[in-house]
């Protein structure tokens, strides 16, 4: 009776531990420019495209920025980690921008191959998806942490 319980216990706690491991696990996420683009970005330079605070990449391409969907989870670890806003900030900066006329915001690609293929085949492409979606299609210019 007494190993009954204890093997319940164990159980329960090897099940707690995978539940909480689980949730803290997030997809390593990486910024990618097409082949052409800069081989490295700060932070800060990213941030700045995906504001719309400057037009073109480092090396001089236009940029054209693509983001991920709006429910994904991505999105709102890309916008806190880089730029310091959450996904809703960062909608509710390009809403005013639009609404003045002053800017757009990045079209939203479906998933992360969509954003891969999207960035690889514009000359100032440039978004951003899980590590394991790169690929020799893209180049890695930013590690996100």
């Amino acid at each position: 009776m007494f190993f009954d319980g204890l093997q319940r216990r164990l159980r329960v706690g090897v099940w707690l531990t995978g539940i909480f491991m689980a949730g803290s696990a997030s997809a390593e996420l990486v910024v990618i420019v097409g082949k052409g683009g800069p081989d490295t970005m700060t932070k800060e330079q990213v941030a700045d495209v995906f504001l719309g605070k400057v037009p073109s990449l480092p090396g001089g391409a236009a940029a054209a920025p693509q983001d991920q969907p709006d429910s994904s989870p991505l999105r709102d670890e890309f916008y806190t980690k880089v730029s310091g806003k959450s996904a809703a900030q960062a909608k509710a900066y390009w809403s005013k921008l639009a609404f003045t006329g002053k800017g757009t915001p990045p079209p939203e690609a479906a998933n992360s191959a969509a954003v891969k293929k999207a960035v690889a085949a514009a000359p100032g492409g440039i978004g951003y998806v899980e590590k394991s979606a790169a690929d020799a299609t893209v180049k890695v210019v930013l590690t996100v942490h």
